[in-house]
């Protein structure tokens, strides 16, 4: 089979890309009890690196995400029930020792297959495709903004 290389980044690409990172992920989260949400609240909230308040977590997932922030909510409430994350009386979540367990796992096993798909393309193509997307990325934000 051979692929024909695109004449311009344009929305189909991007979307198919998008839709095969989501069913990566989908695929190493199989076993767990996470769906794509709950990992990205989840991976968030470890990334800060720090115990977050709740709302201000919510928020920041749903401005990344652009979720809903009921649904990010949702997620996280899900995470705190499972153990995975624990919420103080204050409103402060942090990654519970089993959520860094299940991130550290997805991470490692995605991490892997991410490494063998990225590593087949050259470092200065992926540096040109981080600054279009970034830069695309960005203008589609603003365009959002002023609906």
């Amino acid at each position: 089979m051979t692929t024909t290389v695109p004449t311009t980044l344009n929305p189909s690409i991007v979307g198919q890309a998008e839709k095969h990172h989501t069913a990566l992920l989908a695929r190493v989260l199989s076993g767990t009890t996470l769906d794509e949400k709950r990992w990205i609240t989840l991976n968030q909230a470890l990334v800060s690196g720090q115990t977050v308040e709740r709302a201000a977590h919510v928020a920041h997932v749903a401005r990344l995400t652009r979720w809903a922030p009921a649904d990010v909510d949702d997620a996280l409430t899900a995470l705190v029930e499972s153990g995975l994350a624990q919420e103080s009386p204050a409103g402060q979540v942090e990654v519970t020792d089993a959520g860094r367990a299940v991130v550290a796992r997805v991470r490692a096993e995605s991490g892997e297959i991410i490494g063998r798909v990225y590593g087949s393309v050259p470092a200065e193509d992926l540096a040109v495709a981080a600054r279009v997307l970034t830069a695309v990325t960005a203008r589609m934000a603003e365009e959002l903004a002023h609906a």
